[in-house]
């Protein structure tokens, strides 16, 4: 295990996603910090964690003495930060960001406030790379009532949270996630970035899980690329999917997240048709998780870009007794220690 980069991080939301009174209850930020810091494969350990600016974990408005006290509760598990995530979404303070005036303010509150926490864990020396994560907080639904004119106002808000994000030395990804609206698909996640014109503030996030989903058509049959009825064993036809998908958001990736995918859906509320993420160990998934990744990490002639310091494991919507079990982020790990092995390098 000779790679020192990209360095590991664990997503801290899983504790969050998908928790609360109709499913089950949150696992708080000390607990899911212990899991990661306890995993190990071979002597190599997580480097640091990505977070969620959410209560019960962190809260979007946390004080100077809230967000050091962050920052010493992550250094003294020999942790960094990387990525954080903005709160966009209605139910979390945020709006749409195609919404009324009001709504996009909110959305811009959320992306301001983010953004100052995450210049002040800079500042602090504990996150030394990654980038706030945002969306559009909409449906495809509801952007399907007027496609050009609701991604024109997706666009508009985006341009005017990158002011945002260059005012306090960031830069944002939009999480590419087929039940976000605007970005349900890869051509109109790639339109969205053109239309929005930052590609130096403004970027995308690949998670594999997601982005799987993209090149099925999910919520836009019209973009599909594998075919319908696609035989799974028939590799070849998935690798120039990827291919074809990566090739066009590739140079706008700032952000990458390591995950599997069963090639199913499900979701609720907001989540319309959200990617179901699995376990690397799943005999279900659908990618190979090492190689597949470097259709992200390399370039379209398979050359390392090292575009990224760090990249992050994301999986949501398993149950606490899954979240709970250490051999569950032992497995992830060696997950992640794979991908670097294969994609990653020395200094």
């Amino acid at each position: 295990m000779s790679n020192a980069f990209p360095k590991l991080h664990n997503a801290m939301w899983p504790g969050l996603v998908g928790k609360g009174p109709d499913s089950e209850p949150p696992i708080d930020l000390d607990t899911m910090l212990d899991l990661t810091a306890k995993a190990g494969v071979n002597g190599v350990r997580f480097d640091g964690v990505d977070l969620f600016l959410f209560e019960p974990h962190t809260s979007i408005d946390a004080d100077e003495a809230a967000i050091q006290a962050l920052a010493d509760k992550i250094a003294a598990k020999g942790f960094q930060v990387g990525s954080v995530v903005a709160p966009v979404w209605p139910p979390t303070g945020g709006g749409s960001a195609m919404g009324s005036e009001e709504e996009r303010a909110a959305f811009l509150s959320s992306v301001r406030k983010a953004c100052h926490i995450a210049s002040r864990l800079r500042a602090i020396g504990i996150r030394p790379y990654g980038i706030v994560r945002i969306d559009s907080a909409c449906s495809p639904h509801d952007w399907a009532q007027d496609p050009e004119g609701n991604q024109k106002k997706i666009a508009a808000t985006f341009k005017e949270a990158a002011r945002i994000a260059r005012d306090h030395g960031e830069r944002l990804a939009a999480e590419g996630e087929i039940c976000w609206g605007g970005m349900h698909s890869w051509k109109y996640m790639q339109q969205l970035l053109e239309l929005t014109a930052e590609p130096e503030t403004v970027g995308f996030q690949a998670d594999m899980a997601h982005t799987l989903l993209y090149t099925m058509g999910y919520n836009a049959p019209e973009h599909r690329i594998l075919p319908e009825g696609y035989d799974w064993a028939d590799r070849a036809v998935l690798d120039a999917a990827l291919k074809q998908m990566t090739d066009v958001l590739r140079p706008w990736t700032f952000d990458f997240h390591v995950a599997q995918n069963d090639a199913t859906v499900k979701g609720s509320g907001s989540h319309d048709k959200t990617g179901r993420h699995c376990l690397p160990t799943d005999a279900n998934g659908k990618l190979n998780v090492a190689r597949d990744a470097g259709y992200w990490l390399r370039d379209g002639q398979g050359n390392l870009t090292r575009k990224f310091q760090h990249i992050c494991w994301d999986g949501c919507m398993f149950t606490n007794e899954t979240l709970l079990k250490q051999e569950t982020w032992n497995s992830i790990l060696a997950a992640m220690i794979s991908v670097r092995e294969a994609h990653g390098w020395t200094e």
